[in-house]
């Protein structure tokens, strides 16, 4: 019976162990846990989500502090056109972040940082070239590019001396958007290093419409690796979504993909960011817990808990202090409906918006529960206390456990003491 530990991920002459830790955004997927993955000899992922905060809590920084007090005269006008991202302090966050991350790294895995294309910032191609490039200037050894097709994304970075030096990957969830992407990118000869498809029991935005249910990650998976054979590309794919045991990353491998991207079960690891009382929520969650919703401003549906604080939360747009969402006129969905609400109910203080969230703050505060579809079985994972708490686990545990399971198992933590 093979194990995960059987097979190898290979990037030219390197091989690495075939598991990749998710970059779950904002700061979920910190740099401790995916340095801890790099130093098993796997491949971590952070997140350059809302990056100036994470900047701001990790360097003490004053980010956003300074770009509140700079947008302050507009904070009660919801015309956001105005608000923009100093690019130069952007890529200097983006350094420190990863840069310190980086300098930190041990072991023979890689670091690789997740960019949401969704993410707009009032300024879609020139935030988006700005990440990319000061991700390269750091020294990231990989890029994997998410939340949307990314048509022009390599050409962002073209110019970059470490374009064809860095592993660049791409998030696609059919054939059809790698084929465009790929024709897109044609004429700068450069493939992508990795692709990953993520199915659609993924955590977070997913890259399908409400009819997510009809998909299923193996036949998406067949389709890619037939689409990848017969244009003779060896490229490696990676299976992401829904994988919760060693076996189920195994299933994958036999079938031909070159490793797994997991991330729901390393959300209960102390090296996740996620704050202790929302890692409690996760393993409490039942299979009825978890939904899919379309309250995301990016217009991609998002699998959360159903008692995420951030459903109806009617909050002021912060986006003179955030405004990661704010598309290239300066809109977001969120606004919209926040002023309909708003319009609605003049004399109400507690503004209800049921329909769209301010996922920015959200995110930031760690009010936005989004998940995986098998959270629910988090719990089986390990051990309840006498306290009615669930002890968390260690990302080397959760890692080990997917690389040397076999049989469905999942071998619990050694038991804390009372």
């Amino acid at each position: 019976m093979k194990r995960v530990d059987d097979f190898r991920l290979r990037f030219g002459k390197n091989e690495y162990v075939p598991i990749m830790v998710g970059g779950m955004g904002v700061d979920i997927s910190t740099s401790e846990l995916a340095l801890e993955a790099a130093r098993l000899g796997g491949i971590g992922h952070i997140s350059d989500a809302m990056v100036e905060d994470v900047s701001d809590r990790k360097f003490d920084t004053s980010f956003v502090k300074d770009k509140t007090k700079f947008y302050k005269f507009n904070i009660n006008n919801m015309d956001k056109s105005v608000v923009q991202f100093d690019l130069e302090r952007l890529a200097d966050a983006q350094r420190r972040h990863i840069g310190a991350t980086m300098a930190a790294k041990q072991g023979p895995g890689l670091i690789f940082v997740n960019c949401m294309e969704k993410l707009t910032m009032n300024g879609p191609r020139e935030t988006l070239r700005t990440r990319l490039n000061a991700a390269l200037d750091a020294g990231i050894d990989g890029i994997t590019l998410s939340a949307g097709l990314h048509f022009g994304s390599f050409a962002l970075m073209a110019d970059h001396p470490r374009f064809r030096e860095a592993k660049l990957g791409i998030i696609v969830s059919s054939v059809r958007a790698l084929q465009i992407f790929l024709r897109k990118n044609a004429k700068l000869d450069r493939l992508p290093d990795y692709i990953i498809v993520e199915g659609p029991l993924a955590g977070g935005h997913l890259g399908f419409g409400m009819d997510w249910a009809e998909y299923d990650l193996m036949t998406i998976t067949q389709e890619l690796l037939d689409y990848l054979k017969a244009e003779n590309l060896e490229i490696p794919l990676i299976a992401a979504g829904g994988i919760f045991t060693g076996s189920d990353a195994v299933r994958f491998m036999e079938a031909g993909a070159a490793g797994v991207q997991v991330a729901t079960r390393f959300t209960v690891t102390n090296e996740c960011g996620l704050p202790a009382k929302v890692k409690q929520e996760y393993f409490k969650a039942s299979e009825e817990d978890i939904i899919v919703n379309g309250i995301s401003p990016t217009g991609y549906p998002m699998r959360m808990l159903k008692n995420t604080p951030a459903i109806g939360a009617g909050i002021r747009p912060g986006c003179e202090s955030y405004g990661y969402l704010l598309d290239a006129t300066g809109n977001c969905a969120y606004i919209n409906s926040y002023n309909r609400e708003v319009a609605a109910h003049p004399d109400e203080k507690n503004i209800v918006v049921m329909d769209k969230t301010c996922l920015c703050t959200h995110m930031r505060n760690f009010n936005c529960w989004t998940c995986g579809h098998y959270t629910y079985r988090l719990k089986d994972t390990t051990h309840k206390k006498a306290s009615g708490e669930y002890q968390l686990l260690t990302a080397e545990h959760v890692f080990k456990d997917y690389q040397f399971s076999v049989d469905n198992q999942i071998a619990l933590p050694e038991k804390e003491e009372a």
